[in-house]
């Protein structure tokens, strides 16, 4: 199965859907795309939304940290939203969610960052 990564610009936040795998094969392409999108366009913030993403493995995993590390760095926020159990529990045992917040969905997330901006 392959990925798909679908960018939207909502205000200053970007909103990343990811659609499939996220693993060694397409971390790469994901990696470019949201690098590129933070650096050129508006965004403050970042909201990662995994509800239609149905693997990820340890490159996943470092594609979601360096980005953290972006956004970070320029004093946005990352949050998650939509995470499927299978994905979760990846982010649980990686400790991912000790530094990232995760919203049931969209609209909860958005809302969140609008507090903070």
């Amino acid at each position: 199965m392959s990925l798909q990564a679908e960018l939207e610009q909502y205000r200053n936040v970007l909103i990343v859907r990811l659609r499939g795998e996220l693993d060694h094969h397409t971390a790469d392409v994901v990696r470019f795309k949201m690098e590129e999108a933070i650096l050129r366009g508006s965004s403050e913030h970042v909201i990662l939304s995994l509800k239609e993403l149905q693997f990820m493995d340890s490159s996943g995993l470092g594609v979601i940290l360096g980005r953290y590390k972006q956004v970070k760095s320029k004093g946005g926020k990352m949050v998650v939203c939509d995470v499927n159990p299978n994905v979760h529990r990846l982010f649980e045992m990686s400790g991912l969610f000790k530094i990232l917040t995760i919203h049931d969905n969209e609209r909860n997330a958005i809302s969140s960052l609008e507090v903070v901006s």
